[in-house]
């Protein structure tokens, strides 16, 4: 098995000078200093991820990783897991949100079966990459075995590796899997030590009995697990899932490779998070696109800090608000690159 916590720590922080020199550019544009707010933090951690004097985010993919929850079992989500296997045939078709929005951005997708408990005809455009049929019930025993957690950040560590050597300039994390809000709940409260409630939501529409009732089965996964939570990889074993390993271990690679990641919704910031706690660097490689409607979210961005992209009361997944916040930075790049400075268009600058 690889050593995920050491490769973690291969990652290095963005330069300064790098920042400091895109900063630069900022303020010598013609516009008021400071004037794009956000954008600029965004713009300047872009160039010192890419360490280019314009950088460029023209080549943009997006992997869904798809995958089954045993947590099913309990009664946590509203939607059989068969729905899992029928939305992976409607990205593959092309029929769904994150492909209409992925085709206005100009993205690719790549639609990834990292665990779903059913069998696919071969498809050139499906990677088939099983690390299990859906993952075990994490309220009768770990979720993953090591082979199969490992398996699963294998994939998504390789899958980043070829977009770098595909020449892919931003890439976007999403997910499909009936059941992975309990799981992403289950990550996170146990990665930020926080109450289950503060981080469990309504995912595809439970009422306010059923959302008790899937706070309860994330409790009694805890505790079934608790003495086995020895850091942000066992607890991705025990209660996550294999599309959420699989984020992991494409996080790790990217952030590594120097490719920027934007990062989807709930269920990919847990993924976020765990990368995050084995190495704080990876932070700098990370944009956040959106602020989700699950509970969990906004207190996620409060603890740690983060403003995120977008804000648009979205809790669907896919990929739609990576896809949606490529757009930004896209058009934020075009700015950077495209304005001219003072000197350039000859404009006197403000007097001090």
């Amino acid at each position: 098995m690889r050593d995920w916590a050491a490769e973690a720590q291969k990652v290095s922080s963005l330069d300064p000078a790098w920042i400091q020199k895109a900063r630069q550019r900022l303020k010598e544009q013609t516009r008021p200093e400071g004037s794009l707010g956000v954008l600029e933090r965004l713009l300047e951690r872009l160039a010192a991820i890419q360490k280019k004097e314009k950088p460029s985010v023209a080549r943009k993919r997006i992997l869904i990783f798809a995958a089954d929850h045993g947590v099913t079992e309990e009664g946590v989500s509203l939607y059989p897991r068969e729905v899992t296997k029928a939305m992976v045939l409607n990205f593959l078709n092309g029929g769904a949100t994150i492909n209409a929005l992925a085709r206005h951005v100009g993205a690719e997708v790549a639609v990834v079966d990292i665990g779903v408990n059913a069998d696919f005809e071969p498809d050139p455009r499906l990677i088939h990459a099983k690390a299990g049929r859906g993952t075990r019930n994490m309220t009768q025993e770990a979720a993953m075995t090591e082979a199969e957690f490992d398996s699963a950040m294998t994939v998504g560590w390789n899958l980043a590796e070829r977009a770098k050597a595909d020449g892919v300039e931003l890439l976007g994390l999403g997910e499909m899997g009936i059941g992975n809000t309990t799981a992403a709940s289950g990550v996170i409260a146990a990665l930020l030590k926080c109450s289950v409630e503060s981080v469990t939501g309504r995912g595809t529409g439970l009422n306010d009995s059923q959302l008790a009732h899937k706070v309860e089965v994330i409790k009694n996964a805890h505790a079934l697990h608790q003495k086995s939570f020895f850091g942000p990889l066992s607890i991705l074993r025990c209660v996550g899932g294999y599309e959420l390993a699989a984020m992991t271990g494409a996080i790790l690679a990217a952030a590594k490779l120097s490719l920027p990641i934007v990062v989807d919704g709930w269920i990919v910031s847990a993924s976020a998070l765990a990368a995050i706690q084995l190495n704080s660097n990876i932070l700098d490689y990370l944009f956040f696109a959106h602020q989700s409607e699950e509970r969990g979210h906004r207190y996620l961005f409060e603890t740690l800090e983060l403003q995120p992209v977008l804000n648009l009361s979205m809790r669907l997944g896919e990929g739609s608000g990576a896809a949606l916040a490529m757009s930004i930075l896209e058009a934020a790049v075009c700015v950077y690159n495209e304005v001219a400075t003072f000197t350039e268009a000859g404009v006197a600058k403000r007097e001090r």
